[in-house]
């Protein structure tokens, strides 16, 4: 009877560990979707300073590109939603202005030898999200 316990004691314990170990491990490789200009490996550490500086440069917050959860109790944003043209045209001015600095501004780089971007969104905006063509 005292081996019964032990063994029940060591299957339930191994349990423990495997459903603590399972509850650990994220479930997604990359937890942010819809990253297309982005790299879809960002930390999301990194997402928040891209996200932060958009907010800076545009003078605005998340709801100016992203959308509200289709959910009605939820008052989240639905981050991955593309369903606001904002977002697209975020994008685009990102690859425009990774292009402009790649062609023109390529000398620039820090001391590990990366490029430093010259141009970026508060470049033309800023703080305002809608800047005068002049």
């Amino acid at each position: 009877m005292n081996h019964f316990k032990k063994t029940a004691v060591a299957i339930a314990f191994g349990i423990f560990i495997i459903g603590g170990i399972a509850a650990t491990r994220p479930t997604d490789e990359h937890p942010h979707r819809n990253l297309k200009v982005l790299p879809k490996d960002i930390s999301h550490e990194d997402l928040d300073k891209v996200m932060d500086q958009f907010k800076e440069a545009l003078g605005v917050k998340c709801n100016f590109c992203h959308a509200p959860s289709k959910d009605s109790t939820n008052h989240h944003l639905d981050f991955a939603s593309d369903e606001k043209p904002e977002k697209d045209i975020a994008r685009h001015m990102m690859r425009m202005t990774a292009k402009i600095n790649k062609k023109y501004f390529s000398f620039n780089k820090d001391d590990k030898g990366e490029n430093v971007p010259a141009i970026s969104c508060i470049t033309c905006h800023r703080g305002n999200p809608h800047p005068e063509a002049k």
